[in-house]
């Protein structure tokens, strides 16, 4: 596997599973809710807090989608096209919540949705990008992707392999070095049952590429077993409150979730272990006490030939183990031995 790094964070085989905390568009356009979304991801124990960069006149057609109108989490109906301008953020806004997040020590970056972005992003500094599922047959946007020359982080939901193929094709050829990919469901909420995580090992087969899981379920469930399933990274969208008008409120984790996200993704890693068999430090101590040894059946007095009739197998486990015992039976006792006294082999001749 080709691992990837974003900042002092290599990403991959061998390492902790990336845990991004995907703010998306949940600052509803507002700075003020932006910085307290970083800080929760902050305290959350994330690796990385993700925003979406996008200029929405490049984004929709406001023609086409003239007329249109959807009622959000928490709100009124609104036109599609106000309802998108309304949680744009803005280049300035962007700026100040990227210095806000070094600030607070924690990676931001995004994913950019039209060339315009992207050029801003790359302004600012920004050590990654995050390409969207919606986005993974638009080649002319991946080209630009790929030329940025930083680590890419692609979703894939809504699309077959032969799509991924062609997309991972398009960003190598144009220069893209560090690539990973995120199996997710492009629906919010998604249901869990459809999470098909198997699907993460076998395209980490197919491209040898770090593989995660970008999960739009509701609760927490899916992340460990994500983990579990191979994930080498884990994306979820969050939200200050899930009762606020916007897109992905609902479906996205509370503050609290959150942090018992990143909680039992920890915990699930070290449940994994490291695949080598062997006891711990706890079993070698419980193994003397729970295994058994030979010892004596019945009093054996000094120059008596051990027969298995003269022996019991009984705890502890700190004597001669069981699997020994042909080389006990048949030997001659050097000394007398008490009913239930642990036998060695310095006993015996």
């Amino acid at each position: 596997m080709q691992n990837i790094r974003i900042g002092s964070r290599e990403i991959g085989q061998g390492q902790p599973c990336y845990v991004i905390a995907e703010a998306g568009i949940n600052h509803n356009g507002r700075l003020d809710l932006a910085k307290q979304l970083i800080g929760i991801a902050v305290e959350a124990g994330a690796d990385s807090v993700k925003f979406q960069m996008f200029k929405t006149g490049k984004l929709l057609s406001k023609k086409v989608v003239e007329g249109h109108h959807i009622k959000l989490d928490g709100g009124e109906d609104s036109s599609v096209f106000d309802a998108i301008k309304k949680v744009e953020l803005t280049q300035e806004m962007c700026r100040e919540a990227f210095d806000y997040a070094k600030e607070k020590g924690i990676t931001l970056f995004a994913s950019a949705c039209d060339a315009e972005s992207i050029e801003f992003l790359e302004s600012i500094g920004v050590q990654a990008f995050k390409i969207a599922s919606c986005d993974i047959t638009n080649f002319p946007l991946l080209e630009r992707f790929a030329k940025t020359g930083k680590p890419l982080i692609m979703s894939t939901g809504m699309s077959d392999l032969k799509e991924v193929k062609e997309a991972v094709k398009v960003l190598k050829e144009n220069g893209a070095k560090e690539i990973a990919l995120l199996h997710c469901l492009a629906q919010y909420p998604a249901n869990v049952e459809e999470s098909n995580l198997k699907a993460i090992k076998a395209m980490e087969k197919e491209f040898g590429v770090p593989v995660g899981f970008s999960d739009h379920s509701e609760g927490t469930f899916v992340a460990p077993v994500a983990v579990a399933a191979g994930a080498k990274l884990f994306e979820k969208h969050f939200t200050l409150n899930k009762g606020m008008w916007g897109f992905d409120q609902k479906a996205s984790a509370n503050p609290e979730e959150l942090k018992k996200i990143v909680e039992e993704i920890r915990l699930a890693e070290k449940a994994l272990g490291t695949g080598e068999k062997k006891p711990t430090k706890s079993e070698e101590e419980l193994k003397k006490a729970m295994r058994r040894s030979i010892t004596a059946n019945q009093d054996i007095a000094k120059g008596t030939v051990l027969q298995e009739k003269m022996l019991a197998i009984k705890r502890p486990g700190t004597g001669l183990p069981s699997k020994r015992l042909p080389e006990v039976v048949g030997k001659k006792a050097k000394q007398g031995i008490k009913e239930d006294e642990l036998i060695s082999l310095e006993d015996l001749e």
